[in-house]
């Protein structure tokens, strides 16, 4: 069975308690002792939250396999520097060769920062860090960037050790899922009866998929553009999607959940020849046969594939827009502490 097939009968198991599951929730069992432990040592303080010199916003989840933190990020910073503010990123950087604390550049190469840090920099030209450490990264960041006013901890739910004035939780579709932790469930820790102080819930869905109160967030594919020409910046046509419409076109996706891509694609009227990849997919050589002629694939991919690397194939990119909504961005504007520092 292939990595990427396999990932898909887990993420299935996910949604309901049956044999897989069942199978792996005594495992799950010492996932949850051992996760229960690490909150305990947090809460009488015999590990102390570290506190950045600015206020700091976690982005994060309580479902693994990807519910959208990306996209929130970007719009969450998108909507701090409409409100006067100067954001800085962190991330640990998933699946990259090294622990160590890195500032991201446009010259970074994915495998020593990570797909998402370098497509958050790319995307949206604010500096970001990457390190294991969140808080090293964040001290990082602000010595060599001084202007940043806040920060945005992408991932950093299950990061304790970092303080947060606030967190986004984002839920997508699946919800908690089966209910179960890891690996007999979604579940990275066990989602609390009530929502946290300081916290604000976005459904990556087109509906609420909790019991909590939240706001859905608006996403849709903004276009196309050739890989080439989004290496230099430049934006997404819808008009390049439509040209696409009449071709036979490959749709590659190196995404936790590459379902929802290729679904969105077909709303965009193409005709896609699916191709789901690992997460987190190297394009160290390419998936596709040498002789296809037009291929589409996420903005996580792209930051992997040079244009000189494709040979002959026309490989397109799909920007996805995502907007929090003007219910969501109020309640930030209240949640949001002000400037600590000049």
């Amino acid at each position: 069975m292939s990595e990427s097939s396999f990932a898909t009968r887990l993420q299935a198991a996910w949604l309901r308690r049956g044999p897989l599951a069942l199978a792996l929730w005594p495992v799950s069992l010492v996932y949850g002792a051992l996760q229960g432990i690490r909150r305990i040592v947090y809460r009488l303080g015999w590990l102390a939250q570290e506190r950045l010199p600015v206020p700091t916003v976690v982005v994060g989840n309580y479902v693994a396999g990807g519910a959208g933190k990306t996209p929130t990020t970007l719009a969450l910073v998108a909507w701090l520097r409409s409100q006067g503010r100067i954001p800085g990123i962190i991330s640990r950087g998933f699946g990259r060769h090294s622990d160590d604390v890195l500032l991201v550049t446009a010259g970074s190469a994915a495998r020593n920062v990570g797909d998402e840090p370098l497509l958050m920099h790319l995307r949206s030209r604010a500096p970001v860090a990457v390190g294991r450490d969140r808080v090293a990264a964040g001290l990082a960041l602000l010595s060599e960037h001084p202007e940043v006013d806040v920060i945005v901890a992408d991932d950093g739910l299950q990061h304790l050790r970092l303080h947060r004035d606030l967190q986004i939780v984002v839920f997508d579709e699946r919800g908690a899922g089966n209910g179960w932790l890891l690996p007999a469930g979604p579940l990275r820790e066990p989602v609390p009866h009530r929502v946290p102080a300081s916290t604000l819930v976005i459904y990556n869905a087109p509906a609420p998929s909790t019991s909590w109160p939240g706001h859905v967030a608006c996403r849709e594919l903004g276009g196309a553009v050739e890989l080439a020409a989004w290496w230099r910046g430049e934006p997404a046509s819808p008009d390049a999607m439509a040209a696409l419409a009449g071709r036979p076109v490959v749709a590659a996706a190196g995404i936790a959940r590459p379902g929802r891509f290729f679904g969105m694609l077909r709303q965009a009227g193409l005709a896609v020849r699916e191709l789901p990849l690992p997460d987190h997919h190297d394009f160290a050589t390419l998936p596709w046969p040498p002789d296809t002629p037009d291929v589409i694939l996420t903005e996580k991919d792209a930051v992997k594939l040079r244009p000189e690397t494709v040979g002959a194939t026309r490989v397109w990119v799909a920007a996805l827009d995502f907007a929090l909504g003007a219910q969501a961005e109020a309640e930030l504007h209240r949640l949001l502490p002000p400037r600590q520092r000049p």
